[in-house]
């Protein structure tokens, strides 16, 4: 039996991370920070509870199931099972989350050094994925090159502007603004919940399992192991790096006070703290985020669809890479619009699937538990995710008795008290039956 040296196992938590923290993780802070003033402590904690625990959670489970989404979904069956793994795959993949990198990193990154009347998206997007999909053609080398090529670059950016951070505060926190004033830890709960970085966990996963398989680890109580230590070690660095980014933004008032995004408060940061070269170390610092987590998706997605259908995976990487090059050219705005819903509208049964398979042993149906509890988060979702593209469907008095409604948490409630009572017909169902 192989094991990972110590250098290795570190080296695969640094590439964990580095799959994980795209642009948007490194924007949410500093804005929450920003405005949430003299409440930023129940807000980080909020934002950390959904942006690190619930990734973390999802990225042990599926190293308990060896990296599989398909024996995440066996307790709603083979062909609901199909379709749920298909649509997050193409929902964080060439769908919506792909092509988000390339024009958050083209907004934040390219956008400000040219003229307001040039648009250089097609040309960039097209050298953006041509990039991407070379690292990505080699799935067994991602260790090596995303874990020594491009994490480096994209560590080293984050902690020095982490260490910046500390040195430098160009203001005191001010109060709170808006919402934040009663609600700060119901706002970080909620961004980080949209971070969709558990969606990412079932992911990634995939590409940490076969990334230690690569090294000759081939047993699965040694493989479980290693992916729960890397998806911790992943677990810990996003939280320093959110605390710094926290700080950063919640110190930063005057240097942003109309900001209404983590790009503003950032971009004003690192040119208070650097000038221009400021404005290059964000670049790289985006650009590098935001390469690695395309990366990390186009081999995923093409992963599972290689045992889905019978083509190869080097051709999955390409047409993802092209699919995602033609829709990123929609712009930035557009694929927000579009996305948003639609992985609002999945992520609660996810979240489910992945809670319940810690305790899916105690069913003695696992199907008869999982399957109607499932159904139930997604129906919520789907509610969340049309009303989240502008559509209202239940009537103000129905919502008015969801708990956490506003939050797009309604559908938490009503999930666990499901599960309770399906725990209980399993089990009065199990004893008749033994009984007979």
């Amino acid at each position: 039996m192989s094991k990972l040296t110590i250098k290795e196992i570190i080296l695969l938590g640094m590439t964990n991370f580095a799959l994980y923290v795209g642009a948007g993780n490194i924007i949410f802070p500093p804005i929450l920070g920003l405005q949430a003033g003299t409440n930023v402590f129940p807000a980080a904690i909020g934002f950390l509870i959904t942006g690190v625990g619930l990734p973390v959670i999802a990225a042990v489970a599926m190293a308990r199931l060896g990296g599989s989404m398909e024996k995440l979904c066996e307790p709603i069956g083979a062909k609901a099972g199909f379709l749920a793994v298909a649509v997050c795959f193409l929902s964080i993949g060439p769908l919506f989350a792909i092509p988000r990198t390339a024009t958050v990193a083209y907004e934040l990154a390219i956008k400000p050094f040219v003229s307001e009347d040039t648009n250089l998206l097609p040309g960039y997007s097209v050298f953006y994925f041509i990039i991407a999909l070379i690292f990505a053609l080699y799935p067994a080398k991602i260790l090596d090159t995303v874990g020594k090529i491009l994490s480096p670059i994209k560590i080293a950016a984050l902690l020095i502007l982490c260490v910046t951070a500390f040195v430098l505060a160009p203001s005191e926190p001010v109060d709170p603004q808006a919402e934040f004033v009663t609600g700060a830890f119901t706002l970080g709960f909620v961004n980080g919940y949209l971070t969709l970085d558990t969606l990412a966990s079932l992911a990634f996963s995939i590409i940490i399992v076969n990334a230690i398989r690569s090294h000759g680890v081939t047993e699965v109580r040694p493989v479980t192991k290693y992916a729960i230590i890397s998806g911790c070690l992943a677990g810990l660095g996003l939280a320093f790096i959110y605390v710094c980014l926290f700080k950063l933004g919640n110190e930063s008032f005057t240097l942003a006070p109309k900001a209404t995004n983590g790009a503003e408060v950032l971009s004003g940061y690192v040119n208070y703290a650097y000038g221009t070269f400021g404005n290059i170390f964000l670049a790289i610092l985006i650009i590098a985020a935001c390469m690695v987590t395309a990366i990390g998706l186009i081999c995923a997605c093409s992963s599972y669809f290689e045992n889905v259908w019978p083509i190869k995976y080097r051709t999955y990487a390409i047409i993802f890479a092209v699919v995602s090059c033609g829709i990123a050219n929609f712009g930035l705005t557009t694929l927000i619009n579009i996305s948003v819903p639609a992985l609002i509208s999945v992520y609660p049964m996810f979240i489910v699937l992945v809670m319940t398979s810690f305790i899916r042993d105690y069913f003695k149906n696992q199907r008869l538990v999982i399957a109607p509890v499932a159904a139930l988060a997604l129906v919520f979702g789907l509610n969340d995710g049309i009303e989240a593209a502008g559509f209202n469907i239940l009537p103000d008095s129905v919502k008015a008795m969801l708990p956490m409604y506003d939050n797009d948490l309604s559908w938490l409630v009503p999930c666990i008290v499901l599960c309770v009572i399906m725990y209980f017909v399993d089990r009065a169902k199990s004893t008749k039956a033994e009984a007979a």
